[in-house]
């Protein structure tokens, strides 16, 4: 299934857990694993001065001090690299999400990983400016699958047993239903297609009216059986859920109850602006709290 791997990182804590589940597909893969450091943002123009994502410092960027970075990250994942050894190790410069996609369209990959923004007091760059820029960016224009790993309870891959499918019934999702079905046949696993009624736009204090929140439901469950369910053929170890709620609260909440190994979905196609950045989005915010890892599909992939 995944033959070649792309694991984006800032050789940093923020991207640890991605780390250690990168390295778990390829050995399960047996896949080559390129691991892809983007230096940092060029300070105008086309200088070789960057602003260094890890530490914010200004640096001159040479080949010597590529040779050092690579020397820094094979040093941060001396653990990992002694037990696989099918890795290369790259560095580049310029903007974190335009270098990861540009990467991609000259090296197509299977499957590409990116640490998710973390908790707690992390005062980095990439926490400021690339975390929330770079997922959103990457999510939306990437040519293959992106898998984001962001918490220690994700990290721990088992492999895939158990997939739920989120939709908002936009075209994106119905790219990322025919690779998550495709992913649940290859592996002869559980999958389930899932879907929220958003009651979180509600202004003025003005509450849905719990008739028009169940006509809803209804309602979207008929079109997921007549939109995704015929698609399945014999497949047959799948269950439909909708509920109510703030989406990625029950997203987060319906992955757990399942014991999901993969949360598969789609990069939000419903903006006004489709290059505004917007930090609370749902797919950043189940990415941040989902206990298993979330893979980005919006556009047609082969299994």
């Amino acid at each position: 299934m995944f033959k070649t791997i792309l694991f984006a990182t800032t050789a940093t804590e923020a991207c640890d857990h991605s780390a250690r589940t990168a390295f778990q597909i390829a050995k399960q893969y047996d896949a080559e694993l390129t691991m892809l450091h983007v230096l940092g943002v060029p300070s105008r123009g086309y200088s070789q001065m960057v602003r260094d994502v890890k530490t914010g410092e200004a640096v001159n960027v040479d080949n010597e001090y590529r040779a050092w970075v690579v020397e820094e990250m094979k040093t941060y994942y001396a653990h990992q690299l002694e037990s696989y050894d099918r890795v290369r190790l790259e560095v580049i410069e310029g903007h974190p999400h335009r270098e990861i996609l540009r990467y991609l369209r000259k090296n197509p990959v299977d499957l590409a990983m990116l640490g998710g923004p973390t908790g707690g007091e992390d005062d980095s760059v990439y926490k400021k400016i690339v975390a929330g820029s770079t997922i959103h960016r990457v999510a939306k224009h990437a040519p293959c699958p992106i898998l984001f790993v962001a918490r220690q309870a994700a990290s721990f891959w088992g492999g895939i047993s158990n997939i739920v499918f989120v939709t908002d019934f936009s075209r994106a999702s119905d790219a990322a239903f025919k690779y998550a079905a495709g992913m649940a046949e290859s592996v002869s696993g559980e999958f389930h297609l899932f879907h929220v009624v958003d009651i979180s736009g509600m202004q003025g204090g003005m509450v849905m009216e719990q008739e028009l929140i169940e006509a809803r439901l209804r309602e979207a469950r008929s079109q997921i059986r007549r939109h995704y369910v015929k698609k399945l053929g014999a497949f047959r170890d799948y269950s439909v859920d909708v509920w109510e709620g703030l989406p990625y609260v029950e997203v987060v909440k319906f992955a757990r109850e399942k014991q999901a190994d993969l949360i598969v979905m789609a990069h939000s196609t419903r903006e006004k602006d489709p290059e505004s950045v917007r930090l609370d989005s749902n797919m950043e915010q189940v990415i941040m709290r989902a206990n298993c890892p979330v893979l980005s599909v919006n556009r047609p992939q082969p299994i």
